[in-house]
């Protein structure tokens, strides 16, 4: 994205769902609420009188599940008053740390391809994007890649674990590689781990957890994505306490403060375990229905290992152009994808013919989609 002000590709593509009336596989949100004792939770609290404005660092309940779940996780020890904001979401989280910690000409390495949302903030922050290149079909961080990405200009890695829009988990080899090059250039991590939960093959590990990684390392992670109520946008930030200080004071000009009854229903949410396994065991079901579709379609499948979201090559179909191509789609197969170049700051030839499908939907609209997906492409 160019300009930080136009018009993102999920609104684009969510007004063509709903101008043609085609199933939205593109945009990440479930069809499903999260679980019931959740949203009973925001219910009681708003019967109790939680509906003012919370504390500008959140309602204290939260952030006291916040800094247990941390700890119960992953063995992180953090100061619930000093070390943990809540948020309008991860994005708002993300929005104020990078305003508050780029400045002008500063660079923010990241990995491409990478959440639209991160390129435009770097921008309105007034600093600049430089890729880590992840080269389809594996995604993986080499060193040559970051190597290339970081100059004398750069401040920050902005790193996306579970990987949004490939659904790449990163190994620890990875991780250990981009850790060396933030205590060598001495950058900060600015780390977006909402997909934290949701992995199917291997498994997460938070880079603040490694070797000199915590005391430059902020974290962030939400309750939407992880608790299928992505509608809440209930954020958080945690980590050292002048980092977070930095992302409360560009807050309080932001939102200040909000959502108090879902925040307190946000602390029930992050005692559960056994819903959350029962989440990620059900998305991994639908991507491999989704997968399956999609091969019967006559799509080259990538491997997803966690998110909500696996990519899929068109070129098999004589198609390599995956914009143009998710903009016929909702006319021709009543189906939605979104193109992977959009995420991309040059996409390659391979890239620019991988379509990003969501699969946190209801199977019977999974089968209803990839039907018609087949019909499409047998139709050709």
């Amino acid at each position: 994205m160019s300009d930080p002000t136009e018009t993102t590709i999920f609104s684009v593509m969510t007004a063509l769902a709903e101008e043609t009336g085609a199933i939205n596989l593109g945009q990440g949100f479930p069809d499903e609420d999260g679980p019931a004792a959740v949203v009973d939770a925001a219910v009681a609290a708003m019967r109790a009188g939680h509906n003012q404005y919370s504390p500008l660092p959140g309602v204290e309940p939260l952030r006291q599940a916040i800094a247990s779940h941390q700890q119960r996780h992953y063995g992180i020890e953090l100061d619930p008053q000093s070390q943990i904001q809540v948020t309008f979401g991860a994005t708002e989280a993300l929005a104020a740390a990078l305003i508050a910690l780029v400045g002008t000409g500063d660079e923010v390495v990241m990995l491409d391809p990478s959440y639209d949302a991160y390129r435009a903030v770097v921008a309105l922050a007034g600093g600049r994007s430089r890729p880590i290149v992840l080269e389809p079909p594996q995604w993986r961080v080499t060193p040559d890649a970051i190597a290339a990405a970081i100059g004398p200009a750069a401040r920050i890695l902005l790193l996306n674990s579970p990987h949004n829009p490939t659904g790449r988990v990163l190994d620890r080899g990875e991780l250990e590689l981009l850790a060396a090059a933030c205590r060598e250039h001495d950058l900060i991590a600015i780390t977006d781990e909402v997909y934290e939960h949701l992995v199917f093959d291997g498994e997460h590990v938070p880079i603040s957890t490694l070797d000199g990684m915590a005391e430059r390392t902020l974290t962030i992670s939400s309750l939407g994505k992880t608790h299928s109520l992505t509608g809440w946008k209930i954020g958080w930030a945690s980590g050292p306490s002048q980092l977070v200080a930095a992302v409360r004071g560009v807050k309080q000009y932001l939102s200040f403060a909000g959502g108090t009854p879902l925040q307190h229903a946000a602390a029930t949410a992050l005692s559960l375990t056994s819903e959350i396994e029962l989440l990620s065991a059900t998305l991994a079901a639908k991507r491999d229905r989704l997968a399956a579709g999609l091969r019967d379609a006559g799509f080259t499948v990538l491997d997803s290992a966690g998110t909500y979201f696996l990519s899929a090559d068109a070129r098999a179909l004589g198609e390599n152009d995956a914009m143009a191509l998710c903009m016929r789609l909702p006319h021709e197969s009543g189906v939605v994808a979104i193109p992977i170049g959009a995420f991309c700051a040059d996409p390659g030839p391979q890239a620019q013919a991988l379509l990003r499908f969501a699969f946190c939907k209801r199977e019977d609209v999974i089968d209803e989609a990839v039907a018609r997906l087949g019909g499409w492409a047998a139709a050709r």
